[in-house]
This record gives C-alpha cells, sequence and structure tokens, in this order.
C-alpha cells in the first residue's frame, strides 16, 4: 500500500469514526428537551457547571468532570464545528446533559438546586436534561 492510499483510507476510518459519534451523541440526546430550549439556558448552564466545578463539597472526580466539560466547552474544537446550522450545537448539548447525568448521579438533586443560577422554571428544564437522580 502506497503513501496516497494509506491517507485515502486512514481519512476514510477518520470519517467513519466521527460519524459513529454523531450516531452515539443523537442516541444518547435527552429526548424530551429541545434544542432551542437548551439553548436558551445556555449562559446558566455554564454559571452552574462553574459553580458545581468550584463546590468543594462535591466529590473531587466529580469537579474533575465539570472542569473538562467546562474545558470541552471553551475550545473552538467541536465533534461537530459549530458553524454547521443546528448540529454545530447539538454535540454541545449532548455532551453538557451527559455530564450533569453524571454529575446529577454522583453528587445528588441538592447540589444541582443549590448551584442554580437562573429561574425555577429553568430549573426544571435542567432537571430534564440531567435525568433522574441515581435511587429514583
Amino acid at each position: 500500500m502506497g503513501w496516497p492510499e494509506l491517507v485515502v483510507s486512514g481519512g476514510a476510518g477518520v470519517l467513519l469514526l466521527w460519524g459513529a459519534l454523531l450516531l452515539l451523541l443523537w442516541w444518547a440526546r435527552p429526548g424530551e428537551l429541545t434544542l432551542g430550549e437548551a439553548l436558551r439556558l445556555l449562559p446558566d448552564l455554564v454559571r452552574l457547571v462553574r459553580r458545581l466545578a468550584a463546590d468543594r463539597a462535591l466529590p473531587r472526580g466529580v469537579r474533575v468532570r465539570l472542569w473538562l466539560l467546562l474545558g470541552y466547552l471553551l475550545l473552538p474544537v467541536d465533534l461537530v464545528p459549530d458553524v454547521v446550522p443546528v448540529l454545530g450545537y447539538a454535540d454541545d448539548v449532548v455532551v453538557v446533559a451527559l455530564a450533569l447525568r453524571s454529575v446529577v448521579r454522583a453528587a445528588g438533586d441538592a447540589a444541582l438546586v443549590r448551584a442554580w443560577p437562573g429561574s425555577p422554571a429553568a430549573l426544571a428544564v435542567v432537571r430534564r436534561l440531567a435525568g433522574p437522580p441515581a435511587g429514583s
């Protein structure tokens, strides 16, 4: 196999892996939450993640996941570029939803309520996004 074939096959493999990740993200998306609802919550969600990441009452592993999430959200590189209409932000919403589910399961709903900076109605949407706490 020559150099050009190797580059083409490697590129095809990367595209296939990217497609598989997109399908996984689509499958893992919160079913009841619309993308529009999630995008309206973005400023409060960023504040929530920052507050939870700084909360020393939470386990260290939870805080590390939250700092990694903030880093992912701040990086200009995404699974789907943000310039792609609708889908560009969908990957961020799914990643935030999965991270919040993990945090709520590990830290409990009380930590979420304590750190929430927005309205009670928006908190209800975030609770749907995060899913039920462990044991419910």
